[in-house]
């Protein structure tokens, strides 16, 4: 039995849609992966919304770090989740753990434009 389908294309049933989601390969995941462009950045580029990567800065939109700005450390396709750096919390033992954000609350405020085929795809998509 298939677990994943190229052609599947939506249904209203949640146990589905986590399904595609847990059984999604990699390419499909990084799209999962994207997070909103400020309003600079749209008027810009044209574009609305782009796949994270390291070293975009990014801003968070929703609880108690809200409205606080750092560059994306790690991003997790298998839990699709961020690492954003110097976000940490302290646990009971003393010992400190680094944040995981979903890319849904996250908004980019600076592309990281090293790479010539992110540059390329942003012409694309415009």
């Amino acid at each position: 039995m298939k677990t994943w389908s190229k052609l599947w294309n939506r249904s209203k049933s949640p146990s589905k849609q986590r399904k595609f989601r847990y059984n999604a390969p990699l390419h499909i995941r990084k799209r999962f992966m994207s997070a909103s462009l400020s309003k600079e950045l749209r008027i810009r580029y044209h574009i609305r919304n782009i796949p994270l990567r390291v070293g975009d800065k990014v801003k968070i939109m929703v609880g108690n770090n809200k409205d606080k700005v750092g560059k994306i450390k790690l991003v997790d396709l298998k839990n699709y989740k961020v690492k954003i750096d110097g976000l940490t919390r302290s646990k009971t033992d003393g010992s400190k753990v680094e944040l995981k954000f979903e890319p849904s609350n996250l908004m980019i405020t600076e592309l990281n434009l090293d790479d010539e085929k992110r540059k390329k795809k942003i012409e694309r998509k415009k």
